[in-house]
């Protein structure tokens, strides 16, 4: 009984250590699972994203619709060049006809009327001559504030793009990142074990084992660090592109393309002048702002226009000798009609309309200074990133050889462990300082685009 009872027991520890290992191999799988299981990923490229970000977006919607709205108002503004035409009529019925012989305070002698009822059908229309050119402005105004809104969709568009840039080359440096920890990691794990076989032979004292194992659990916190960054950057591009927080997305090879170096600051101010999206814009109000100056001038000027109506209508007790018959009557001719009273009370408003126009014209001369401003604080980052990249590569190698020479002296016990770590960390921070370099060239890139208004 006691062996059936011992060989049980065993059988039950052995049962739970496989158990565990099953969980610890599941676990270990899981993690990698993430940064290295390319079936489970949704890789996209950057045009994609931008695709799908433009489609979801809800602020772009509500844009498009601005742009829907005011091309509609532009056809009911020409609509105001067609003839006004109504039509109407008119029923009622007569009371008797009351004769106060004696006065208002007598009776009254009632007079029956033989036809009580009367009725009217006419119809009446009007083409407008002139106007002192209002409708004609309306249009332009209507065009302009379509083109506006056009504009105006257009930057929202614009900055969406650059928004989801960011996202995307940030979930790009911390796969980066990843691989670069996960790479020195390895290393830090090998040199561990390489360190404790030395202070077994008893070459090297038993602190340098805890500052190598201190350090490989800073590494192991930094990889978690940069995961972590991963997953929030991913579920911020998801929650843009209207995909479900948890969704993976990998990064297409070519994220980081060849950047073109041959165009000049004046080249890209020139294409701000005339592509950016904010200049255009300030054009856009400036030129609403003369028409409004120039329709509130109009108001003094005289209306001038065709009418034409014709109606039938019963009795006929328009002229004498009255009828109790249907008539009917017509005219035409020209209408015409001048505002007096417009020139004392459109003073006010001309000089408030031209100073909302003087307004306007500083307000436009400053966005071109800030245009020139973005441009050029675009352009000089841009040129920083890249002159940044190549001193980044060349940091990398000299990192690698101070590393190569410390990594020999100290196993050669020619140096101190303090001397291997500093050259671990050096190496390590170059090949982050290149993937940060490349990342930071592309999206500066990106801005110098978005500030000349061709992202």
């Amino acid at each position: 009984m006691e062996l059936c009872t011992f060989i049980a027991n065993n059988m039950f520890t052995i049962s739970n250590k496989m158990l565990a290992g099953v969980l610890l191999i599941t676990l270990s799988v899981s993690m990698k699972a993430f940064s290295q299981d390319p079936e489970q990923k949704n890789t996209l490229t950057l045009s994609e994203v931008w695709k799908k970000t433009s489609a979801y977006n809800k602020q772009l919607q509500m844009k498009q619709l601005s742009v829907e709205s005011a091309e509609a108002r532009v056809k009911n503004a020409k609509t105001e060049r067609l003839p006004e035409v109504s039509g109407g009529g008119m029923y009622a019925r007569f009371s008797n006809f009351a004769l106060y012989e004696d006065g208002i305070l007598h009776a009254p002698t009632q007079i029956p009327i033989e036809k009580k009822g009367t009725y009217k059908v006419s119809g009446e229309a009007f083409l407008n001559l002139y106007n002192g050119g209002k409708i004609t402005r309306e249009i332009h105004a209507a065009e302009t504030e379509a083109e506006l809104a056009a504009e105006q969709k257009n930057l929202t568009e614009q900055e969406l793009r650059y928004k989801a840039a960011a996202y995307y080359l940030e979930i790009y440096r911390n796969y980066q990142y990843e691989k670069v920890m996960l790479q020195d990691i390895a290393e830090r794990e090998k040199e561990l074990e390489e360190i404790r076989h030395l202070q077994q032979n008893g070459v090297v004292l038993k602190s340098d084992v805890l500052r190598a194992e201190l350090r490989l659990s800073k590494q192991k916190m930094t990889l978690l660090e940069i995961r972590n960054s991963l997953k929030i950057a991913m579920q911020r591009l998801n929650i843009m592109m209207g995909d479900p927080d948890a969704n993976i997305i990998r990064i297409a090879n070519d994220t980081i393309n060849p950047i073109p170096r041959e165009r000049t600051y004046e080249d890209y101010l020139n294409d701000a002048y005339e592509n950016s999206f904010e200049f255009k814009i300030s054009e856009k109000e400036t030129k609403l702002s003369e028409l409004k100056l120039q329709q509130v001038k109009s108001n003094i000027m005289p209306k001038v226009g065709l009418f034409a109506e014709y109606g039938y209508s019963f009795p006929q007790i328009l002229m004498y000798p009255y009828s109790f018959n249907l008539y009917g009557l017509g005219m035409a001719g020209v209408k015409a009609s001048l505002p007096i009273s417009q020139l004392y009370t459109n003073k006010h408003r001309k000089a408030e309309a031209r100073i909302n126009l003087e307004r306007q014209e500083v307000e436009h001369a400053d966005t071109k200074d800030r245009v020139r401003e973005e441009v050029n604080t675009a352009y000089l980052r841009y040129t920083e990133a890249l002159t940044r990249i190549r001193v980044a590569k060349e940091n990398i190698a000299q990192a690698k050889e101070n590393f190569r020479i410390v990594n020999n002296t100290y196993f050669n016990q020619l140096s101190l462990l303090t001397d291997l770590l500093d050259a671990e960390t050096q190496l390590l921070q170059s090949r982050f300082d290149l993937t940060t370099a490349e990342v930071t060239a592309q999206l500066q890139y990106y801005q110098l685009l978005k500030a000349t208004g061709n992202l």
